[in-house]
């Protein structure tokens, strides 16, 4: 059982992907309202080496000797990948090791304005940064950034890294009813989108519940308006659970597991992660397409949000 590597986990955009996590959960330069893996436990712009790079080198120079080779490896978790001090050198130690396997960042690319991050992160064949509004006010209504990141910064450092950066740039967008889907807050992003030039734009919205109550998902048509209003041509949305038949590893056994756990009592996210001695992404997976089946739901309580059998 690996500490700092998950998966391969099946994904919507990048087919099998082992998940490479940099930092403990949840350390952040962000506390987003939308966030699945709950609240920021430390947010901070401070890098430093929070996971050992000799742990993750470790870990993947035995995965790299005992699986086949998956689709992508991609630097997420539950966390920013990027405060990770040692960020450029797992990813040189990859590219040497498995030159063939294209690497993907998921990244809220908060920390581009610094030159470091850029520089270390051009190895990788295709970065997914995120932006949810341009306005300072709502960027610290949805995204509740460490207090001396402004949103200046964020898009200038967005810009920069475009300018650098030869490989592919898939934005993405992820909208909340309410909060920045206002026609305002729309033309500031396309024209954030103008200046950021990514390949392209990935309008997406919650899956689940957020951190907070009261927010809710846009609806598909929601979406569509949004699409047309901006009239651009490298908007795709991706908002869709995944069905099972397009997953070629979907894990029966890990499905039983989570099922045969909530049956007896429902469980947060956290939880389940801890119970099943699996990551928080790889378990984050199976939800979405219990969710899809109709098999769980999703309830808030005090202490979060928490999953049970759904009956019918």
């Amino acid at each position: 059982m690996y500490k700092y590597l998950f998966g391969p986990v099946p994904s919507r955009r990048l087919g099998m992907s082992l998940g490479v996590d940099l930092v403990p959960h949840k350390v952040c330069s962000l506390n987003c309202i939308y966030c699945e893996c709950g609240p920021t436990t430390k947010l901070t712009l401070e890098r430093k080496e929070y996971i050992l790079y000799n742990k993750v080198i470790k870990e993947l120079d035995h995965y790299f000797s005992n699986n086949p080779a998956p689709d992508y490896i991609t630097f997420s978790g539950s966390g920013e990948p990027t405060l990770n001090s040692r960020f450029g050198d797992v990813l040189e130690f990859i590219r040497q090791k498995k030159p063939d396997i294209p690497v993907a960042v998921l990244t809220n690319g908060t920390l581009f304005f610094d030159k470091q991050v850029r520089k270390e992160i051009l190895k990788a064949d295709l970065v997914l940064p995120s932006l949810d509004a341009v306005s300072e006010i709502s960027f610290r209504k949805i995204n509740q950034p460490f207090h001396p990141l402004n949103i200046n910064d964020y898009i200038n450092g967005l810009i920069d890294f475009r300018k650098e950066y030869k490989g592919k740039i898939w934005l993405e967008v992820l909208i909340i009813p309410g909060y920045n889907d206002s026609k305002t807050e729309l033309k500031l992003l396309k024209e954030a989108f103008k200046k950021i030039r990514p390949d392209s734009i990935q309008l997406n919205t919650l899956d689940r519940p957020g951190v907070i109550p009261g927010i809710r998902a846009a609806s598909r048509e929601e979406l569509q308006e949004i699409v047309n209003f901006w009239e651009l041509d490298n908007i795709e949305i991706i908002a869709s659970a995944p069905e099972r038949k397009d997953i070629k590893s979907y894990r029966s056994d890990m499905e039983s597991a989570i099922l045969e756990t909530i049956f007896r009592r429902p469980c947060t996210l956290d939880d389940l992660a801890k119970i099943l001695g699996s990551h928080i992404n790889e378990v984050n997976k199976y939800l979405d397409v219990l969710e899809a089946d109709d098999k769980i739901e999703s309830v808030r309580q005090e202490r979060g949000l928490f999953y049970q059998i759904k009956h019918k």
